[in-house]
């Protein structure tokens, strides 16, 4: 039974800012800028999505689900780096 209360325990704030700022710094090693602007924004809107959940298990659904997609961005910034472009976005070329 202890298990089945520490599973639907909501995380604490630090582990949610923790979260937020390791897809932000994921979002960063994306190559492309389109693909790293939407990981960014993404990563915002599904925050302020879920920033008025009160339930504990909601909250941690939301957490268990923003962790599995940081893996997936993780991976997904290993997969564009090999295939990266080799002209830039014309959003980074320095004026």
């Amino acid at each position: 039974m202890a298990s089945a209360s520490a599973a639907a325990a909501a995380p604490s704030k630090p582990e949610v800012l923790t979260l937020f700022r390791s897809l932000l710094r994921t979002a960063r090693e994306f190559c492309d800028y389109n693909v790293r602007e939407y990981v960014r924004r993404r990563t915002i809107d599904g925050f302020r999505h879920n920033k008025d959940l009160a339930d504990p298990s909601a909250i941690s659904a939301a957490f268990s689900d923003g962790k599995s997609q940081l893996e997936v961005a993780k991976r997904q910034a290993v997969v564009y780096s090999l295939y990266a472009p080799e002209v830039k976005s014309v959003m980074e070329l320095k004026r």
